[in-house]
């Protein structure tokens, strides 16, 4: 990420180095502050962390963030029923789940994320599209921007330029809201598309939307541009100085703590089994020799993990001893391609040595994990 320049920024040596109270002694009644961080988990950990404890009270805080490449998946929703997760293992791209609920978004350094921080009594999320809005307008004033009834920023009319998600604790709230400037649209719409077939869920669907990048409309425009412009209307709106506080997501003497709350947001636990309960049911086509056969495959998956197995698979096609130890070694374990590809491994070796027995069981296993 390129930084802003100094002249734009406020950069206090002990932000970096002391303790919590030097940080939020900085300013009072507002604080804009930026992640030097390009990782996803670092910068939503941030998130946590301000909401858990910074005394909102006192100070409102606009956080600024980029991310390297990265889909955000909301609190209650299904990454096999949202993303393309063959692709993002392919490409290297993250997947992260936020605290907060909505939609899926894709997130790459052309995409700048705002999180506005306030009492749960001063939370107002259409104020604060406004005013992303207003700093867009004073940008280039010919600009057709506008915020609409599902707090979406509109371009054009029809473009969606920005998604929204929230999250309201007892005391304390976020609003979050992405801001596509110059974001790669082929990754964006190529991993948001679900290759997974059978799946029955009550997960959050997202709403699927045409989107467009705001230097598309004017490419003088850049990230670091909107960036700061945002930054200078919500200084104007809270009357604070138009200061930028750099801050490192790592730092633990500046956020105590902040090092778990990074892990856990990484955990498989946490990205994969936070997933609601949902159901596979779909027929596998597999080509064998000179003909096609149809396997039927249910399964339940609560927390992530296979908790029923059923696979339909022709009499005599293996043996009943292999195939109930398959069904049982599923049963429990993680939907997830890399565990299954250990557990099929490991029953393998245990197979009776023939080769066509061996070209039946690898052409099952291949569609299996396929399916995660």
């Amino acid at each position: 990420m390129v930084l802003q320049s100094l002249k734009n920024c406020f950069w206090l040596p002990c932000i970096l180095r002391a303790p919590k109270a030097c940080f939020w002694s900085t300013a009072s009644g507002g604080l804009i502050i930026q992640s030097v961080s390009n990782d996803v988990y670092q910068n939503l950990a941030v998130e946590d962390w301000i909401h858990d404890h910074m005394d909102l009270e006192k100070q409102q805080v606009l956080f600024l963030w980029r991310n390297s490449p990265a889909v955000v998946i909301g609190r209650h929703q299904n990454p096999w029923q949202e993303c393309n997760l063959r692709l993002l293992r392919q490409k290297n791209i993250k997947l992260a789940r936020r605290r907060s609920g909505g939609g899926t978004v894709y997130h790459d350094l052309g995409n700048i994320n705002l999180t506005f921080f306030t009492t749960r009594k001063k939370y107002e999320r259409m104020e604060n599209l406004k005013l992303v809005v207003k700093a867009l307008k004073a940008l280039r004033p010919l600009l057709d921007v506008h915020v609409t009834d599902r707090y979406d920023i509109l371009l054009d009319r029809q473009y969606k330029i920005s998604g929204t998600a929230a999250k309201l604790g007892r005391t304390s709230a976020y609003h979050h809201c992405t801001l596509l400037c110059n974001a790669d649209k082929f990754v964006l719409s190529s991993v948001l598309k679900s290759p997974y077939k059978g799946l029955k869920s009550n997960a959050t669907p997202s709403v699927p939307a045409s989107v467009k990048n705001l230097f598309e409309e004017d490419p003088s425009l850049t990230s670091d541009m909107i960036l700061d412009a945002i930054a200078k209307e919500y200084a104007v709106q809270h009357q604070i100085d138009h200061h930028i506080t750099l801050i490192n997501p790592a730092d633990e003497t500046l956020l105590p703590g902040i090092s778990d709350k990074t892990k856990e947001l990484q955990t498989w636990e946490w990205v994969y089994g936070k997933t609601p309960q949902f159901s596979v049911s779909t027929c596998l086509n597999m080509a064998h020799k000179d003909s096609v056969l149809d396997v039927k495959v249910n399964m339940d998956v609560k927390h992530g993990r296979i908790e029923v197995c059923n696979i339909d698979l022709p009499e005599q096609w293996l043996p009943p001893g292999l195939y109930s130890e398959l069904v049982k070694s599923l049963t429990g374990s993680k939907f997830c391609p890399n565990e299954t590809t250990t557990l099929v491994t490991t029953l393998l070796r245990v197979c009776p040595q023939d080769n066509e027995l061996h070209s039946r069981w690898s052409l099952l296993c291949e569609n299996m994990i396929r399916l995660m």
